[in-house]
């Protein structure tokens, strides 16, 4: 049996029209694959290098003053130096910036890979904002800020804020810090 002029056409006209569709459609799946490469490709910049200038831009922050302190008087005590046992550093022990330094304070110590971090590590398993350790009624505490790998104290993942003492290893991801004298 053979096809008539009209019905030819007319699978001339389907097939052509399937094959539109299917340029159409890769046309439209590649376009999404270099959307996504490119998207991954902004990921791996900022993790390496930061965020840019423009984007970067903040209102700076105004700087923290210190609490007004009065002269000391006769009757008045000297201001208070640290107890003997108390700690006076955070220091890291192990990782890139081993022998790095933190002087505590009443200000709590964000530790992470956000340069707006106090301590700021460029450990590969560390979080932009990762833990932080802070005083509270005369006791040191680390709290892990819901970072992607965890904060550990000692062999211990932490879930809650646990109290620190000195020496008690802190571990971020390759990283080793400890509270010292």
């Amino acid at each position: 049996m053979t096809a008539t002029p009209a019905e030819a056409r007319q699978g001339l006209k389907s097939s052509s029209m399937s094959n539109l569709t299917l340029i159409l459609i890769k046309i439209a799946y590649l376009a999404v694959l270099w959307l996504f490469v490119l998207m991954a490709v902004g990921v791996i910049r900022t993790d390496l290098f930061g965020q840019s200038k423009k984007k970067a831009k903040k209102k700076p922050r105004p700087a923290a003053r210190p609490p007004q302190r009065r002269a000391p008087s006769s009757s008045q005590e000297r201001p208070q130096r640290p107890r003997r046992n108390e700690p006076t550093v955070l220091a890291v022990t192990q990782g890139s910036l081993s022998g790095t330094t933190v002087n505590l304070a009443s200000q709590p110590i964000l530790i992470g890979r956000a340069p707006d971090s106090t301590l700021v590590i460029t450990d590969d398993y560390a979080s932009g904002r990762h833990a932080r350790v802070y005083s509270e009624n005369g006791r040191w505490f680390v709290e892990d800020l819901n970072s992607t790998n965890g904060t550990y104290l000692g062999q211990q993942k932490l879930n809650r804020p646990q109290p620190i003492t000195v020496g008690q290893p802190i571990r971020i991801g390759k990283t080793v810090l400890e509270l010292r004298k």
